[in-house]
């Protein structure tokens, strides 16, 4: 048997996923808090992840721990890797190799563990850096992937990998999570925010979240260094 009202929620700390999870939560699903430590530049982003969680009150919160700076190709995970700071054409050195296609199925085995067959997760293909694991297709091609890689799928369960983001830009997530109560400054988007989550304003991330507060007309509590 399935449960169609148990959802597991990617959540990162960030502005993306806290307002996924507020949807996820607005639609009736209880709700399962993923996090991943993956050896990113800065904590700060995972407490904010369990303040986030805690403040939705989640059914369960896990932060599953995985080394990724030992594959390193990413300014996120490799300290000797610059963060840009101004825009880059093409993918960004903070693109993490795979990252997404990871945490998915960390998300999928839970999934099936606590029979549940809904997962989401705020990837964007609007406002972002361009990242391949981000795009619809790619969504598509993994919900056919958890169909066929696991047991729940043989016997007869389907999966849905929820994206209510992925076409929404910056400034209407803000708008659609303003509208369900998110307070955002709970959140930590920079990809080098100190240890006291107060981000630099300057990168990607930082980039396209000011951008849309000021798009959307809305004060941006943001705390920066």
């Amino acid at each position: 048997m399935t449960n169609f009202n148990k959802a597991i929620v990617l959540v990162s700390g960030g502005l993306d996923s806290t307002t996924t999870l507020a949807l996820a939560k607005d639609l009736g699903f209880d709700c399962y808090a993923l996090s991943f430590n993956y050896g990113q530049r800065h904590i700060s982003e995972l407490n904010a992840a369990k303040i986030v969680a805690d403040s939705f009150n989640v059914k369960e919160h896990k932060t599953i721990n995985i080394d990724m700076g030992q594959i390193g190709g990413s300014a996120l995970t490799d300290s000797n890797i610059d963060i840009p700071e101004v825009y880059e054409e093409g993918i960004p050195v903070t693109y993490v190799p795979a990252r997404n296609t990871i945490f998915l199925s960390y998300a999928l085995a839970w999934a099936e563990v606590i029979d549940a067959n809904d997962i989401f997760i705020g990837v964007n293909a609007v406002d972002y850096s361009g990242y391949p694991d981000c795009r619809p297709e790619y969504i598509k091609a993994y919900e056919q992937l958890a169909t066929l890689a696991t047991k729940a799928g043989v016997e007869g369960a389907s999966f849905k990998i929820h994206t209510p983001l992925i076409e929404l830009t910056k400034a209407d997530i803000i708008k659609k999570g303003t509208s369900l109560n998110v307070d955002y400054a709970l959140t930590v988007s920079c990809y080098q925010a100190n240890e006291e989550g107060k981000a630099c304003g300057v990168c990607d991330s930082c980039r396209f979240r000011k951008e849309g507060f000021e798009v959307a007309n809305l004060t941006d509590p943001t705390r920066y260094k």
